[in-house]
């Protein structure tokens, strides 16, 4: 039998990165794409350690042109596809009184819209092979977290298109999974700047977010957050699974976490939980 194919998005580093070598030693025939090739080194080496190879594209999921352009040289060199991994997104640090409108768009742009378009794209194919469809959410698409608001709207929003979606691809034959991780051992805290001065420092709030900084920190230490070859193997075994759950967390401390709120239906728990990480040291 041919290979089956797999289009994953954001795979320079971290899950995306993980999860095209992890699937391509399970046999899959991986499509690996981000927004910049020139930044494929790292998945390069990998790929070398591991002993496989990747059809490595260009996609920018916020860029119509560039979408468009992934698929067709997906029908015209595989003439299919059997599963979709979103994985493509950013995180984002701040609060809505301290960020413009075009801020806040643009994280929904990357971490919703950007889903929405990839799926879109890949729909048609996935009902010719009845495959699959992965997205990566976040344990942050369940529970809202301080100085997230951005991030988790567009993550909320994730899970309400899939959850939407769901039975309306299974009709059709199109198995569709949310893949919930809690905190990674990955570039995140890097990328979303919590290592430079925020500019909620020197405003009413700081110690808030001090506090929340803290906490993050710790949270996201390789000693404690999980490796991100950790969470591939759990993505791999969604997309081998012979009934794919509709949604699964990565590790049991995620498990925990949106435990809390599936199990909260006055909102108190949450805030019981979240109100914490912005308190004040000793309080």
């Amino acid at each position: 039998m041919t290979a089956p194919v797999l289009l994953i998005t954001g795979s320079s580093s971290g899950i995306g990165l993980a999860s095209a070598v992890a699937a391509a030693r399970r046999g899959f025939r991986v499509v690996a794409t981000m927004r910049d090739p020139a930044k494929s080194g790292a998945l390069l080496d990998a790929c070398r350690e591991a002993g496989v190879e990747l059809d490595i594209q260009r996609l920018d999921v916020t860029d119509r042109e560039s979408v468009a352009a992934c698929f067709r040289h997906i029908r015209d060199t595989y003439g299919r596809l059997d599963a979709l991994l979103n994985n493509a997104g950013a995180g984002h640090v701040g609060t809505v009184e301290l960020e413009s409108l075009e801020e806040i768009r643009a994280v929904l742009e990357v971490n919703f819209f950007g889903v929405v378009a990839v799926t879109q794209s890949a729909l048609p194919l996935l009902r010719e092979s009845q495959g699959r469809l992965v997205t990566v959410s976040s344990v942050g698409g369940v529970v809202g977290q301080p100085f997230n608001e951005a991030y988790c709207a567009a993550k909320f929003a994730v899970e309400g298109f899939l959850e939407s979606l769901t039975p309306v691809a299974a009709s059709l034959g199109v198995q569709v999974t949310i893949v919930e991780p809690g905190a990674v051992s990955t570039e995140f805290v890097a990328n979303v700047g919590l290592g430079e001065t925020p500019a909620a420092f020197g405003t009413p709030y700081e110690d808030a977010l001090r506090s929340y900084l803290a906490r993050t920190a710790g949270a996201f230490d390789p000693g404690v957050a999980q490796a991100p070859e950790s969470v591939a193997e759990v993505i791999v075994g969604v997309l081998e699974a012979a009934e794919p759950p509709a949604r699964i967390q990565t590790s049991e401390n995620a498990s925990r976490f949106a435990g809390v709120k599936l199990a909260d239906l006055d909102g108190s728990r949450v805030q019981a939980v979240t109100s914490g990480w912005v308190a004040p040291a000793g309080a």
